[in-house]
């Protein structure tokens, strides 16, 4: 079984994502700030995050960088979700070592196959 983690500090989104991702047979660990996000992804060691990049504590950006730069989690793929649509922010998140991007409001069928592309089921 997949195991994704969810970083998300909205109670709404972080319940309705684990409850579809769970219908849908992954495992979901949830994180409700940056910094519990990057210690989730040291202790469970999922195979993906999904990260919001406006959290509370460190935001979104720097959990990735951290993430990224600890060897242990640096081979975990990271998908951005953010609400901040604007011009370079896909490549901010690129730059900061996610492995793919989406924008709020979720698009479930798109998200489900970044997901998969990137866990290899």
């Amino acid at each position: 079984m997949v195991k994704i983690l969810l970083v998300e500090d909205n109670e709404m989104n972080r319940d309705m994502l684990s409850r579809r991702l769970e219908r849908r047979g992954y495992e979901v660990i949830v994180a409700t700030d940056g910094l519990a996000g990057v210690e989730a992804a040291v202790d469970a060691q999922p195979d993906l995050v999904l990260m919001d990049m406006s959290l509370p504590v460190i935001d979104g950006w720097e959990a990735t960088r951290r993430i990224k730069e600890n060897p242990a989690t640096a081979d975990i793929p990271v998908i951005a979700l953010t609400a901040h649509a604007m011009v370079g922010d896909r490549q901010k998140a690129m730059d900061v070592g996610c492995d793919d991007y989406d924008t709020k409001p979720i698009e479930f069928p798109g998200l489900l196959e970044k997901i998969s592309r990137l866990t290899g089921g």
